[in-house]
């Protein structure tokens, strides 16, 4: 079987070359991404597997269907840059990747750790020799209450992490997770916006989900609330965000992904200017760390994901249901 990878970044090689070795399949790796034109040159019967960096709708899934693309992966967790609905109608396979938890939830505790203990500002003042403490004190995870919405692979894993910490921890999802049974008490959303003094985000990006922190929801939140979004940008409605910070009604924001960044994260843009101008403005401010997008980027995450990736197509092609199959 002849698959196509796109988008393959320089640290992704080594696990695709291991892949190689699999006699079944033929790779043929691409640093580019999957564009119409690209497209048009696949062979019939061959699967693709892509990052995120690039969508997916009507035109590209008709093409791809009708160029005899059997199967869709994408090296990621997230896939609302695909258009999975049309996909399934046409009958075109897509799965996407899965990876340890422990990565993101690490990566969630490390930016709580970071607000609550004004680093940036810490970090800031010793690369120009102050080494005061004048406005850095910072508050300890055990006074404080913590709401983790979305109690999935990740949000359950941040919560037997933080259980360590002392803290007490707020749950909300659709459904409870036997998990985390005793370590953390599940509450309607409302309750965990008027009582968490840290609510971090482990939810899918959905129609239902998008914005759902806005002026609206930031205004039920307690005065000086630290938000958390290892997640999707656009959970949070990045304005919201804006006028949160100067109203001081948020009182840090610890961002590995924010809106609008597609264009922006995992490019070097040092001599571009930004795009996003909302993005360049907001975190400029004291109280707001911003990552590239990096909370999943492990070398047993990336291992993962494109081993995943290919291991879907392969399964799809044969006529069994992969394990990350999406449709």
């Amino acid at each position: 079987m002849k698959i196509y990878a796109f988008e393959v970044r320089d640290d992704e090689r080594e696990y695709f070359e291991e892949l190689s070795e699999i006699p079944e399949i033929e790779l043929e790796l691409h640093p580019e991404g999957l564009t119409r034109t690209s497209i048009s040159e696949l062979e019939p019967g061959c699967g693709v597997t892509v990052l995120g960096m690039y969508n997916y709708r009507r035109p590209e899934l008709d093409m791809m269907k009708n160029q005899g693309v059997i199967g869709l992966s994408t090296r990621t967790i997230g896939y609302n840059h695909i258009d999975i609905d049309y996909a399934r109608r046409i009958g075109l396979h897509v799965c996407n990747a899965c990876y340890d938890p422990h990565g993101v939830a690490d990566y969630t505790i490390m930016m709580i750790l970071l607000c609550l203990r004004n680093y940036k500002q810490a970090l800031w003042r010793t690369q120009v020799n102050d080494f005061s403490l004048t406005g850095l004190m910072g508050r300890e995870l055990k006074d404080l209450t913590v709401g983790i919405i979305g109690t999935g692979q990740i949000g359950s894993t941040v919560i037997k992490e933080l259980s360590g910490f002392g803290c007490r921890i707020l749950a909300c999802n659709r459904h409870k997770n036997p998990a985390v049974s005793g370590l953390a008490e599940y509450v309607s959303l409302e309750t965990i916006y008027r009582e968490a003094d840290v609510i971090s985000l482990h939810l899918p990006l959905t129609p239902e989900t998008y914005h759902m922190i806005n002026a609206e929801a930031l205004s039920r939140m307690k005065k000086g609330v630290v938000l958390i979004n290892c997640a999707r940008g656009a959970l949070t409605d990045i304005k919201a965000l804006i006028s949160g910070i100067e109203s001081e009604q948020i009182g840090a924001l610890g961002l590995d992904c924010i809106e609008y960044e597609e264009d922006i994260v995992h490019r070097d843009l040092r001599t571009d200017i930004l795009s996003n101008r909302d993005m360049a403005y907001l975190r400029q401010f004291k109280n707001v760390i911003h990552t590239q997008h990096m909370a999943f980027y492990t070398d047993s995450a990336v291992k993962s994901m494109v081993h995943c990736g290919v291991r879907g197509l392969v399964e799809m092609a044969a006529g069994k249901k992969c394990a990350t199959q999406l449709c």
